[in-house]
């Protein structure tokens, strides 16, 4: 097996993303099934698509897969990829613009840029989709604290400035990359029961769900409006047993609660006919470096 250092890797993600899974890449592709290479499995499906690195690096390494089947009930997410899809060069466009006008400014007058772009984006997206919004996302994604996505009960995005000081806001070459992969996908809005329609048994599924939180104060709030809650968690378990009765073969990402509590057994009561191995992760996202390091994180397989 090549390296994951040596594939191919043209395109990555375009959006900084919590719970990416560029660091996971290893541990997914020893669990990917044997499908892959001999031909059975033609269709991959991800119902939480969030930053695609497992996307991104599966469509471009493994061209036995010829449909893609992407989906987010985060209709910011889904427009920006359609519009990376469907309208780069306009998109690259108005990023170098809004680049140009933010990288001169000071730390002061860039926080208020930021704060005004944030705003028209929260007040625009109501009306509006396309290149002008998905262009905006990114901007406030690359220059917006640690690259979070969170909304407030309003459904307005509310991430402090990040304050730093070089932040690539319009990679042009990886855009285009970006664009000629997404050429081979569908991109929809919509809750993760939705991807059902793409699902068979030449299906290989890959779910990285809003993770469980480790704790009651571990959630960094809310990555849409409707936040992905415990029953929700439950509703996926269910859903992985669909998977398996339609023949599909599935991957299922998520945190693992015995870091916090031994005696928390979640995952093994409601997965507990399907493979749970626990692999090393790195926690990025906390105010705090010591609440940084590595930790367990689970995949589950049929």
């Amino acid at each position: 097996m090549i390296a994951i250092n040596e594939k191919i890797k043209l395109a990555k993600p375009f959006l900084k993303w919590a719970g990416g899974k560029t660091q996971l890449l290893n541990e997914i592709e020893k669990r990917l099934p044997d499908g892959f290479l001999t031909g059975q499995i033609t269709t991959y499906v991800e119902p939480f698509v969030g930053g695609g690195a497992a996307f991104f690096y599966i469509a471009q390494n493994y061209p036995e897969i010829k449909k893609f089947c992407l989906y987010d009930v985060n209709s910011d997410l889904v427009n920006c990829y359609n519009a990376v899809k469907s309208d780069v060069r306009s998109l690259i466009k108005t990023l170098n613009k809004l680049e140009l006008e933010f990288l001169p400014l000071k730390q002061n007058s860039r926080k208020e840029f930021y704060l005004k772009i944030r705003k028209k984006f929260n007040h625009e997206k109501i009306n509006d989709s396309g290149v002008k919004i998905a262009a905006k996302l990114i901007f406030l994604n690359k220059t917006c604290f640690n690259g979070l996505y969170r909304v407030n009960g309003k459904d307005e995005f509310n991430v402090p400035f990040g304050g730093y000081k070089t932040p690539k806001i319009c990679d042009e070459k990886n855009l285009l990359a970006a664009s000629e992969v997404l050429q081979k996908a569908e991109i929809i809005c919509g809750d993760f029961t939705k991807s059902r329609k793409c699902i068979n048994k030449k299906t290989f599924v890959y779910l990285d769900p809003p993770y469980r939180p480790l704790s009651a104060t571990a959630s960094f709030t809310s990555y849409s409006k409707d936040s992905f809650t415990e029953q929700d968690q439950i509703r996926l378990a269910d859903f992985c047993r669909e998977i398996e009765k339609k023949g599909a073969k599935f991957l299922l990402s998520n945190s693992d609660p015995k870091n916090e509590n031994k005696e928390d057994h979640f995952f093994e009561n409601n997965f507990m006919e399907f493979s749970i191995c626990r692999v090393k992760a790195s926690r990025m996202i906390n105010c705090k470096a010591y609440g940084r390091g590595q930790i367990d994180e689970l995949l589950i397989t049929n």
